[in-house]
């Protein structure tokens, strides 16, 4: 929508001269012969700019400004004056008018100075939007504390122990792990627990935009640094101000980025895309990584010297499959999380998330509670079934078997059920596999207490005695 401005003048020639120029530029324009008259129509609709004379009958301007300045839509007000002398005109300025005009060119003048100012006003606008939602943003992302991080085996414990011990300093810190192990759940607890907790968390993926967009990104840009930038915009830096920036993905930075991102960790400093004025960076930065970065460094893929920089602190966070005994624990948290009033998983589904070797680890076992919950239905029980068939990723060495302190029977019935998986419940392919006849198979899935179902499948054979 066209911006909305109102012209009181007490010279009726002046004021639909004004009118037409302002039109012609694409305003939405209302006059007010005089100031009396403006006051009423201030208070009667809301304006983007007020353009008043200084001295008019009735209300002078400076009345007219100061009823500007009481509305809850707050105007910009240009103020008109005719008078070598303009210190009334200064005055209003230090009151919080927006400008003044000398009405000598104005006609030449004033459109110029409107755009200006409505320019300026729209920046003011977006950028209260901004924090307003980086403000209800931060209230929707839940603020990890260590006390809230689930699991308490050595490893969890001993990387929760670190994270403590450097939340309170401003050290750059480098999580390392794969995919799904907690890393940003992390980033978050250390923040959390620092000085900086009440300013910004503000993340950023560093593998999930081209670079032509990323160095904006974290940067900002200044109006017509390049095609579409129509406006300028802050970078996550100076969103993040007095706060934490937590880099995702770090190995997938370019490295066009990675030497501008090191004069931010060795001077605190930066500058806009399209910009020369240099910026100053109070902020942390948290790095996180599934990249072994040396190896990167080794190819050339990656700065050494920021990689320095960033592992001042370094903490590595295990796979799910190094840390089963929290797989209890962490399924009770999310099933209160599913608030689907489920409170339990059968014994065999249980035995089958201990064994399995979540590729994805703590994300892919959110994922799996998540669809079981749907599965089993409001105030049901997650039973194997419940659980992608076919899918399944095992240990197979004995040691690992081993590892998990499995008894025989439970090993024979981890067997017998990864080979139903395999065999999509044929219990003849199941045998087969298994090098059993299928009357054997029946025997011990009956004394295991797996369910034998329905059917077999036509054409299907009974493997000789």
């Amino acid at each position: 929508m066209p911006e909305r401005i109102l012209v009181a003048e007490d010279k009726e020639n002046l004021c639909r001269l004004i009118e037409t120029t302002l039109s012609e530029a694409g305003y939405e324009v209302s006059i007010a012969l005089g100031g009396d008259a403006a006051i009423h129509e201030i208070q009667s609709r809301p304006f983007d700019l007020v353009i008043s004379d200084m001295r008019m009958p009735g209300a002078s301007g400076a009345q007219v400004f100061r009823e500007a300045r009481q509305q809850a839509y707050q105007p910009d007000v240009i103020l008109m004056t005719a008078f070598a002398d303009t210190r009334e005109a200064v005055q209003m300025m230090k009151e919080g008018a927006t400008d003044y005009i000398m009405k000598d060119n104005i006609l030449e003048e004033l459109p110029v100075r409107v755009r200006q100012v409505l320019d300026h006003r729209k920046l003011r606008q977006e950028s209260t939007v901004l924090k307003t939602r980086i403000e209800s943003l931060r209230e929707q992302i839940p603020i990890h504390k260590f006390e809230s991080i689930v699991g308490s085996s050595l490893p969890m414990r001993e990387a929760r122990s670190l994270a403590e011990r450097v939340a309170p300093t401003d050290a750059n810190v480098l999580l390392t792990g794969e995919s799904g192990t907690g890393k940003e759940v992390f980033a978050q607890a250390i923040h959390a627990a620092s000085h900086r907790c009440e300013a910004p968390f503000v993340p950023v993926n560093c593998g999930a935009l081209p670079e032509t967009l990323l160095e904006s990104e974290l940067f900002g840009h200044e109006k017509g640094a390049f095609t579409g930038a129509i406006r300028t915009k802050p970078g996550r830096f100076e969103i993040a101000e007095g706060g934490t920036v937590f880099l995702d993905e770090i190995g997938e930075l370019p490295q066009s980025i990675q030497v501008k991102l090191l004069r931010v960790l060795q001077d605190r400093t930066y500058v806009r895309v399209g910009g020369e004025d240099m910026r100053r960076a109070d902020v942390r930065i948290l790095a996180a990584t599934n990249r072994d970065l040396e190896e990167m460094i080794h190819h050339g893929r990656f700065r050494e010297d920021l990689y320095y920089r960033l592992n001042v602190f370094p903490i590595r966070l295990v796979a799910l499959r190094e840390r089963r005994e929290d797989i209890p624990s962490l399924v009770e948290h999310f099933l209160v999380l599913q608030e689907r009033s489920i409170t339990e998983l059968s014994p065999d589904a249980l035995e089958y998330l201990r064994t399995y070797d979540f590729p994805g680890n703590i994300r892919e076992l959110q994922n799996l509670i998540e669809r079981a919950c749907i599965l089993a239905g409001r105030g049901g029980r997650i039973e194997r079934h419940h659980f992608p068939l076919g899918r399944a990723r095992h240990a197979a060495d004995p040691a690992d078997l081993l590892s998990l302190g499995l008894s025989l029977e439970q090993i024979e019935k981890r067997l017998i059920r990864e080979a139903l998986d395999r065999a999509q419940g044929n219990k003849t392919k199941a045998a087969t596999l298994l090098g059993i006849s299928r009357r054997a198979l029946y025997s011990r899935m009956e004394s295991h207490g797996i369910p034998i179902g329905g059917p077999e499948p036509e054409g299907s054979e009974t493997p000789a005695l």
